[in-house]
């Protein structure tokens, strides 16, 4: 099956087998391909290549670890990796449904703005940090847009 993320998508999870479990606004699909390949074919689908997108933000906020991806720009679809995008388990995130996060003992939890919530074993601080570099991006971008 074919998937392309979407502004419904909110989480890209991986499970067994190179699956992945996509969360939407309305449901989960699980999906026969890793988190990171739904991202690389969703920015090929809208016109790029995931390396020329993580080039880009490597020129626009100066990072290149764990880096934010712009999938669609006109419509603000930007996903941020959990871990290191070539680790089994990393988990990525969109940004635009996000609308709150929260320490819970040893690992993170994410509300979106549909109800729905996920664990993410994943610290507080690392959360933090990679929530701060999406929306630098994003603002980067929207800047852009205005000028």
């Amino acid at each position: 099956m074919n998937y392309e993320i979407c502004q419904d998508t909110l989480a890209i999870i991986p499970i067994e087998n190179g699956k992945s479990k996509v969360i939407e606004t309305h449901g989960e699909i699980i999906v026969n391909k890793t988190p990171m390949e739904i991202i690389e074919d969703s920015c090929l689908y809208f016109g790029s290549s995931y390396d020329g997108r993580h080039t880009a933000t490597k020129y626009l906020l100066g990072i290149s670890y764990k880096s934010p991806i712009i999938i669609e720009e006109s419509r603000n679809i930007i996903f941020f990796p959990t871990n290191s995008p070539r680790q089994y388990n990393c988990c990525w995130i969109s940004l635009r449904n996000i609308i709150d996060y929260k320490r819970k003992y040893n690992y993170s939890i994410i509300y979106f703005d549909n109800g729905k919530n996920i664990q993410l074993n994943i610290s507080y601080g690392s959360l933090d940090n990679q929530i701060l570099r999406a929306t630098r991006l994003e603002s980067i971008i929207r800047n852009k847009k205005i000028s």
